[in-house]
């Protein structure tokens, strides 16, 4: 048989000598000599190149799709291929796979997936996709939350901003106090601005004669000037991505002198833009089927919702479609799901135990992969700083990769925290999951609109409506679970084609 080899890594993993692309392909080559399969094309990818090479793989799957004769696609672990469980790409194989028209081989598990195999391997197979999915979300919602708790504690998590400095005590406490070398000429600038007579060139300019200077020893870039002005840090407010929120540090300025500033860098009497969004069921999570744009809420006679195209290609008619016309499937899939006996869930968290050498293989991937990204963004830290003293890069650069470095190492931080104290088993997700799809009615009915909406983005995947028919489709592993739901015999009805898809799309309209 012919077969196709592919090696995917993330950036990072290539400086991992077990992980790298040519270790990969290595394996691969003497896997494929042992099984007797002929390579007639290697395909190798970081995930950095994906998106410039993604033409490229669907020419390969073309070709697969279109060729007369059995192909073996050749992966060196299952992770490999499932690094993005959506991926329509994966999906792809594994229907090719079900049709009989590849076989998918992965090396070093020892493992292919054909057309023969049972219900109940095909079953575990996606849920186990599904869950890996599921558990990175998890991690990635730790950390998340971990950061929240900061901000909620009024902590900054980065590298302070020029005029402080990053302290920490002898027992590893942290803090953020005054520089006492700068704090008072960082003053200055929002002094000098405030007076209206000095434009920043100018502020720049008079406050390098008076002694401010970048960590690195160099006069501040104009940007950097306007960066400091426009920061709220300075007057007791820190600005994340997702939010602002009151930090817990001495301020270096009151909050007139920083408004005082603001209205003059917007040219004295632009006011500030605010939005206050209306808690609804669906926002954000519908698109036009016709134009891709989102669809948009509106209230009627205060207390009747709808919803209609936002149309911001200007190509859709106004089709309005009543909210209570869209929860009607959202029911029906959930009373779907409230049918899954208890015996079903033990029945699948029983077969998934048998895998416990998936959540290992996670963990352990998963910290290596972390530590070697810290270790590297130090390395490219140590670099650019001496790109910087010898004129290779500007200051603007350095100060915009300088911060985003700094914040990428302190989130990798907290991933390490949170995969160190993840002692729990991977399998108690797994129940978590199931019971949570049991329980998703009970919980729908009795939450807010905030909390219908939460959940169902948790549910639901790519949902669309077509003019005013809704097509709601539930992401991985809870699509498998419905399927399972609904079968009365449990696994043995997944042998038939509506079980085939471990990425199946279930649609409601």
């Amino acid at each position: 048989m012919k077969a196709i080899i592919l090696a995917r890594v993330s950036t990072e993993e290539q400086r991992d000598a077990g992980n790298s692309l040519p270790a990969q392909i290595e394996r691969l080559q003497d896997y494929c000599k042992r099984k007797g399969l002929e390579i007639i094309e290697k395909f190798s990818f970081d995930e950095s190149a994906y998106k410039t090479r993604r033409d490229e793989f669907d020419n390969i799957l073309k070709s697969v799709e279109q060729s007369k004769e059995k192909i073996a696609v050749c992966f060196d672990k299952v992770d490999r291929f499932s690094r993005n469980v959506f991926d329509k790409r994966v999906a792809t194989l594994y229907d090719l796979a079900m049709a009989d028209k590849i076989e998918l081989h992965f090396a070093s598990d020892n493992l292919v997936i054909t057309s023969n195999i049972s219900a109940v391997e095909k079953f575990h197979f996606g849920i186990n996709l599904g869950l890996a999915k599921y558990y990175s979300d998890a991690i990635s919602d730790n950390t998340r939350r971990a950061l929240e708790q900061k901000r909620r504690n009024g902590e900054w998590t980065g590298k302070a901003p020029i005029g402080y400095k990053n302290i920490e005590d002898e027992r590893g406490n942290k803090d953020i106090v005054f520089d006492e070398e700068k704090a008072h000429l960082v003053r200055r600038i929002f002094e000098l601005y405030a007076t209206g007579n000095y434009s920043i060139k100018k502020v720049r300019e008079q406050i390098t004669k008076e002694g401010l200077l970048s960590r690195e020893e160099r006069p501040l870039a104009p940007s950097m000037v306007e960066y400091i002005l426009k920061n709220p840090f300075y007057h007791g407010v820190a600005r994340s991505k997702r939010e602002i929120y009151q930090h817990k540090y001495l301020p270096l300025i009151t909050k007139a002198l920083f408004d005082q500033c603001q209205q003059i860098l917007r040219g004295w009497g632009k006011k500030p833009f605010q939005y206050a969004a209306k808690p609804y069921v669906f926002r954000g999570l519908l698109r036009c089927a016709r134009c891709g744009c989102a669809m948009s809420p509106e209230m009627a006679k205060g207390k009747y919702v709808y919803y209609a195209c936002s149309n911001g290609k200007q190509t859709c008619e106004k089709t309005y479609v009543p909210e209570r016309d869209l929860l009607k499937p959202i029911y029906k899939i959930l009373r779907s799901l409230d049918r899954l006996p208890q015996e079903k869930i033990d029945e699948v968290v029983s077969g998934l135990k048998k895998s416990h050498e998936a959540k290992q293989a996670y963990h352990g991937n998963a910290l290596t992969g972390l530590r070697t990204e810290y270790d590297v963004l130090q390395k490219r830290l140590d670099k650019m700083y001496l790109d910087h003293l010898d004129g290779r890069i500007t200051q603007d650069a350095y100060d915009k990769y300088l911060q985003q470095f700094k914040a990428r190492q302190q989130e990798i931080n907290i991933l390490l925290e949170e995969h160190t104290d993840a002692d729990e088993s991977y399998y108690v997700a797994a129940s978590t999951v199931l019971n949570l799809a049991k329980r998703a009615l009970e919980i729908f009915e009795s939450s807010e609109v905030a909390e219908k909406r939460a959940l169902l983005n948790f549910l639901l995947q790519n949902s669309v409506v077509n003019r005013k028919k809704p097509m709601f489709a539930l992401r991985s592993p809870f699509d498998t679970i419905l399927t399972f739901a609904n079968q009365p015999t449990g696994l043995r009805d997944l042998d038939s084609n509506q079980g085939d898809d471990f990425q199946r799309v279930a649609s409601y309209h």
